[in-house]
């Protein structure tokens, strides 16, 4: 697989990352605005649908944080050329820094220097999968400071079960409060250790809206959670109403018997993930966009 090919996708994925929100959060605001009775909610939701307008209008980022580059890479077993993937995300994040533009979001935390193009020690950061197959799969999320400062990570006692989880999903929404920009995206994980904990939240977040966990236990949780968060009256932009979150995502790993890791992993409103699939014969498929803001 040409090492140009994956650039170009990845910038264009940065693109729409930057600029369009996906449908499926779209339709949510939208609805969010309809069901809203709070006067300042409802007023906080006017503005961020006609910012996300006036956007793809002026085909300028969504947010000025424009955050930090996550991209998860599912790799088909027989594509070549796996070693040169890297650095062709890492040529399109300065490119795209350069040209979109994308507010530099990369600090030096021992000098406190920004590399004024998104890159930098493991930034962007990549997350790989490798598959059968000869295709290549790339999501970017742009993760902004906001909702990445509200995450958080616990270790519960084995004993608390299942409504110990329910409480600390709560109670880290709660004191989240106003920071992850409400109405946010909540991605929640339990089991396997801290940093697997984490890891599946976030990956939780990819999922869209309109998808609940297929496993009938997990998407019921799925509920009540997303039901018992909107009865807190946070409210968007924290300023009271119905709508606290969009939607709440759980994923699981199995655990160590003294251990019971949980995490809460949050999205602001502009939850910002785009794929596109690398076939074998270099066609491109751009699978949560379509073709919007190509080049």
């Amino acid at each position: 697989m040409k090492p140009e090919t994956v650039e170009n996708v990845a910038f264009n994925l940065l693109r729409q990352t930057a600029v369009y929100l996906p449908e499926d959060v779209k339709q949510a605001l939208k609805k969010a605005y309809e069901e809203e009775t709070s006067e300042a909610g409802k007023t906080q939701l006017k503005v961020i649908l006609d910012n996300i307008e006036l956007a793809e209008e002026y085909q300028a980022p969504i947010c000025q944080d424009t955050g930090t580059i996550i991209f998860y890479v599912t790799a088909g077993a027989d594509v070549r050329g796996l070693d040169k993937v890297e650095n062709a995300l890492i040529k399109a994040t300065r490119k795209a820094t350069k040209e979109i533009p994308l507010r530099p979001n990369a600090v030096d935390p021992f000098t406190q220097k920004n590399s004024g193009d998104n890159t930098g020690r493991f930034i962007p950061y990549v997350h790989w999968e490798i598959v059968p197959g000869e295709t290549l799969e790339l999501t970017v999320m742009t993760k902004g400071g906001g909702s990445e400062n509200a995450c958080l990570t616990g270790m519960l006692l084995p004993g608390e079960g299942i409504n110990g989880l329910k409480k600390f999903v709560i109670e880290s929404i709660i004191k989240a409060g106003a920071q992850p920009c409400p109405p946010t995206i909540v991605g929640v994980a339990m089991g396997g250790g801290a940093d697997i904990a984490m890891k599946l939240a976030k990956k939780a977040l990819l999922r869209p809206l309109n998808e609940p966990n297929p496993n009938p236990e997990i998407a019921k949780l799925e509920k009540e959670l997303y039901e018992a968060a909107n009865m807190t009256g946070i409210g968007p932009m924290g300023l009271g109403g119905k709508t606290t979150v969009l939607g709440v995502h759980v994923e699981y790993a199995h655990r160590h018997p003294a251990s019971f890791p949980a995490a809460v992993a949050f999205n602001c409103w502009a939850a910002r993930r785009a794929t596109a699939r690398i076939h074998g014969d270099g066609t491109v498929e751009y699978l949560t966009h379509n073709e919007k803001g190509l080049r």
